[in-house]
């Protein structure tokens, strides 16, 4: 086998494993930065090597608008394009389709939509998203699947899922490449355990390489994606991986990691380095650097921290890179972001092994309940 997971540990649901690829392994639990558009941003190739990255996503929406998965394929595949030899894993591009509100049409068929780029009608299609998923040449594709509103009706809601579904076999039935791509399917059902619970059923009777928790992060309240993370990871096989997706603050990886998830992918920490945010350890979870109490600290970012922004500036000259609009800045703080979190996902993985997790787990809520109190 090509693809597969292997469990290595346990520590009440919390998981520790690993899974492999054709272009190298990864540990688990871990963190993809997301590199929508082949590139994470601010961050290049050789610092997500520094800072710990094992696997990065693509976007498929993207990659198919421009450049092109031809163009790709012929430069030799993703990994060659974009200089990054580890593993791939592509989302399948339903996100952002069904984001585009009042620009697409969903059908049995799939989605028809207007290109933000120059309005041009395209057709996305399970068959579609596996074709072009396969041409990048990513390790890991990703089902099609429609990802509803939380705010949906039941009624409407379970049509969407039983379409995702349908798709999902679809997506299976599509792909040519099952030694150089694997494919995961996606659960769904918002908040409603009914609902997940039969997505669960579904998608996991079909011969998925790996299995994702999707539409808990739409813009539902935390507490409703926690409630789900309490009894869904573990409706999903455990000699699979689990993913969940596009989730979230280091609160909320905890967390779901002590429910039994194992892979995650977020924008949030870059996203938030471009905005001044910095995650730290200590008595405060984050820092917001364009705070002017930060102007004549000669002190690093996080005394604990070995990145390139804690390594060689102060909280002073990054304060500075943002009051002034200088592109370090935020570059620095990205950089910095997702060590923290890689970091992060090396403790939690060292703390399963070790028994700990518990530790690590109380350590981490206090911390950002701590600072939600002030």
């Amino acid at each position: 086998m090509n693809h597969y997971y292997e469990l290595k540990a346990t520590d009440n649901k919390a998981r520790r494993g690993c899974f492999h690829t054709p272009h190298g392994s990864f540990e688990t639990p871990n963190f993809m930065p997301v590199g929508t558009r082949a590139s994470v941003k601010g961050v290049d190739a050789e610092r997500l090597k520094e800072v710990g990255t094992q696997i990065t996503l693509v976007n498929t929406y993207h990659l198919w608008l421009r450049p092109g998965p031809d163009l790709v394929e012929n430069f030799g595949g993703i990994h060659e394009f974009c200089s990054w030899p580890g593993p791939i894993l592509s989302d399948s591009g339903g996100f952002q389709v069904f984001s585009l509100k009042g620009m697409r049409k969903i059908s049995e068929k799939g989605v028809v939509f207007q290109s933000h780029i120059d309005g041009q009608k395209m057709l996305l299609t399970p068959e579609k998203s596996i074709e072009i998923q396969e041409k990048l040449g990513v390790d890991i594709a990703m089902a099609f699947d429609e990802c509803p509103s939380a705010e949906m009706p039941v009624a409407d809601l379970k049509k969407s899922l039983e379409r995702t579904h349908r798709w999902a076999a679809r997506c299976l039935e599509a792909r040519t490449r099952p030694d150089k791509t694997a494919v995961f399917g996606i659960t769904q059902g918002a908040g409603n355990r009914d609902l997940r619970t039969f997505s669960a059923e579904e998608i996991c009777a079909l011969d998925f390489n790996g299995f994702a928790i999707g539409g808990l992060s739409v813009g539902e309240p935390k507490p409703v994606m926690y409630e789900v993370l309490e009894y869904h990871p573990e409706q999903l096989p455990a000699e699979k991986i689990r993913y969940l997706m596009g989730v979230g603050t280091p609160e909320d990886l905890v967390q779901a990691v002590s429910c039994g998830v194992d892979l995650f992918d977020c924008v949030m920490p870059t996203r938030a380095g471009r905005f001044g945010r910095a995650y730290v350890n200590g008595p405060l979870p984050y820092l917001n650097m364009k705070n002017k109490m930060y102007r004549e600290q000669k002190v690093p970012l996080d005394g604990d921290c070995s990145c390139l922004a804690c390594r060689r500036y102060s909280r002073a000259y990054i304060h500075h890179l943002f009051r002034v609009g200088e592109m370090l800045g935020p570059q620095l703080l990205s950089i910095h972001n997702l060590t923290h979190y890689l970091q992060l996902m090396k403790r939690m993985r060292q703390a399963i092994e070790e028994g700990t997790f518990d530790t690590l787990y109380k350590q981490e809520k206090q911390r950002w309940n701590e600072n939600a109190r002030s």
